[in-house]
């Protein structure tokens, strides 16, 4: 322990809702609770509950460092911005491996994504054998990376992350990892409802 904080964790069992309701509150702007599930694969899924949404672009980084493994972080949001209120989509795919490449080290990442009202498309680092390059030429630019492309290049790396069965193989508990003690002066907390009418 360290100036009043400490990190615990502790198993978490039950439902996929009921472990991922481990991570409520949600806050802002500190990260306070960290959840890694088991699936029905070698991948360990990873959440936090930050008001907005998952960020694992760090996390991952990190992990595949120190642990030395290919880490992915994988981004699927639809777009509903609307009159000022809702989310700009993204679909995106990072992967991460141990060590340092041309960016950081990322191994791969690609991704097509609305930047404050236009969309935007991006890549880095060579592309797998699975994927359709041709497709990065289209000529709508949120057509370049779809959802169901996503789901198609997961798939091809072993993951199903849409199906709630991929989750918790034989009732196999997730670890919750929590920091607890002194919160930052910004702190604030949210309910999932609370967090959800923000961007509807």
């Amino acid at each position: 322990m360290s100036r009043g904080i400490a990190v615990e964790a502790r198993s978490v069992s039950g439902t996929l809702e009921q472990t991922l309701s481990s991570l409520l509150p949600l806050t802002t702007p500190e990260v306070r609770r960290h959840l890694f599930i088991p699936t029905r694969s070698p991948w360990t899924a990873y959440v936090e509950n930050a008001r907005g949404g998952t960020d694992a672009t760090s996390a991952m980084r990190y992990m595949a460092r120190t642990l030395g493994c290919r880490c992915l972080r994988v981004v699927a949001v639809p777009h509903t911005y609307r009159n000022r209120k809702g989310r700009y989509g993204a679909v995106m795919l990072s992967v991460y491996g141990p060590h340092d490449t041309e960016w950081l080290n990322h191994v791969r990442s690609l991704g097509a994504s609305n930047d404050g009202g236009h969309w935007v498309f991006d890549q880095f680092g060579e592309p797998f054998s699975f994927e359709k390059v041709e497709q990065y030429q289209a000529r709508r630019v949120r057509d370049r990376f779809t959802f169901e492309m996503l789901k198609e290049y997961l798939h091809h790396l072993g993951l199903s992350p849409f199906d709630e069965n991929f989750y918790l193989p034989e009732s196999a508990p997730a670890w919750l990892v929590e920091k607890t003690g002194l919160v930052v002066s910004r702190h604030e907390e949210f309910t999932l409802e609370q967090a959800r009418a923000e961007v509807l």
